[in-house]
């Protein structure tokens, strides 16, 4: 699966989190592994700003792609680690070291990472 094959939302949220400098932004789907949604967008931040600002790019991107708004947003109060819910789509904005810590691409290891992007770097392959 690649970009052309990845629901708007999805494509929308992983290019505004880059937009916004988020570093390691990584897609996986988890379709087959998980009964909370289809996609995971991962994301860190290098501080609480980044992090809001993160949220808001990525809030905004998708309501102009697929015209959806959350379904909920937890975390907003700490900015450690937002997880913003699009029902299949899940957004993950984590500061680096709360990324590190709950590991999500290593709890979620049998998700393939997908390319969201056109670019070959896009792919991050480099799961631990």
């Amino acid at each position: 699966m690649d970009r052309h094959d990845l629901p708007d939302e999805v494509c929308a949220a992983a290019e505004a989190a880059a937009a916004k400098n988020a570093t390691d932004v990584v897609v996986l789907s988890v379709a087959a592994v998980s009964t909370v949604g289809s996609f995971f967008v991962i994301c860190s931040a290098a501080s609480d700003r980044q992090v809001r600002a993160i949220t808001s790019a990525v809030e905004q991107a998708i309501d102009e792609a697929a015209g959806a708004k959350p379904i909920s947003i937890e975390g907003a109060d700490s900015l450690e680690w937002v997880l913003m819910n699009y029902g299949d789509l899940l957004v993950h904005v984590f500061q680096q070291d709360s990324r590190d810590f709950y590991s999500l691409e290593r709890l979620w290891a049998d998700a393939p990472s997908l390319r969201w992007n056109d670019l070959p770097d896009a792919l991050d392959s480099s799961r631990d």
